[in-house]
């Protein structure tokens, strides 16, 4: 008589808080780390149109002005003026941070639009994991961007002018110094677009931040006012981030490095509104 052969066991030994008879997965299960978060949030910003879009639009604008400004003044065979020449690149930059901005936005403020909240938080439960993760993913892709194209530029328009080369500490300023101003000024923009949750209302705050101190102090004439309109002046986003390539337009306050510790400061203070505000709000 032949005995039956005894059935192998199974490769996942059921846990102990299963009850007897039901089934068991083979895959061992783990709960979502911030890896994963990075990596899902990866593939969600580089999977969608406006990336492409707006930072298409940022590269274009940096190299076109900054190549446009520098072959007219070969053309036209002016000087600058003592200005040094990796300042061309300043208006390219000013004009695409406002594609970082939107960017920035979108980021978060498209998922409350679209509905997709949800099921970002479904997934990962832990909200703050979330925003760390949106935080990470969006500030490497924008400092990276900017900070290679923003090199590009300067490498061109000193080769176009045949100009003396920039010191070590300038190219330092106007690549990684700028890269990570704009970078910042993103994630400001991030974590407003999570404060607000709608991506117009949020893009147009933004873009009145960037212009409306300026705007502001040009209609201060009264002498009471002086102090406000010099301060509206000096801090303004405009003159910091002229201020990271020491041109004319930088007046005396915040310089160099000193403009990428403020904006620092200011997006740490609105990214934890923004930590508060997705944790305590229902989506």
């Amino acid at each position: 008589m032949t005995t039956p052969a005894t059935p192998p066991p199974p490769p996942y030994p059921a846990p102990a808080s299963v009850p007897a008879g039901e089934p068991v997965s083979a895959v061992p299960v783990r709960p979502p780390g911030l890896g994963d978060a990075v990596a899902a949030e990866w593939t969600k910003i580089r999977s969608v149109r406006s990336t492409m879009w707006t930072l298409g639009v940022m590269v274009l604008l940096l190299l076109g002005v900054g190549l446009l400004t520098a072959v007219t003044l070969r053309v036209a065979e002016s000087d600058l003026g003592g200005e040094p020449v990796l300042s061309l690149g300043f208006f390219g930059v000013l004009l695409g941070s406002i594609c970082v901005i939107t960017l920035g936005v979108l980021t978060m403020a498209s998922e409350y639009s679209t509905g997709l909240i949800r099921t970002t938080l479904a997934a990962c439960p832990g909200r703050g994991r979330v925003l760390i993760a949106k935080s990470i993913v969006f500030f490497l892709l924008s400092f990276t961007v900017t900070t290679v194209t923003a090199g590009v530029v300067g490498v061109l328009q000193t080769a176009i002018l045949d100009a003396e080369s920039p010191s070590g500490g300038e190219w330092l300023r106007v690549t990684v110094g700028v890269g990570l101003y704009i970078a910042l000024l993103g994630l400001l923009s991030l974590a407003l677009g999570t404060i607000v949750r709608h991506s117009a209302g949020a893009i147009t705050i933004m873009i009145a931040v960037v212009l409306l101190p300026l705007v502001m102090a040009m209609f201060m004439f009264t002498p009471t006012l002086t102090s406000v309109r010099q301060a509206l002046f000096e801090y303004s986003i405009p003159s910091q981030l002229a201020a990271l390539y020491d041109t004319a337009m930088t007046l005396p306050g915040p310089s160099g490095w000193e403009s990428v510790a403020i904006i620092a400061g200011v997006t740490a203070v609105a990214l934890c509104g923004a930590f508060v505000s997705l944790d305590r709000r229902d989506v």
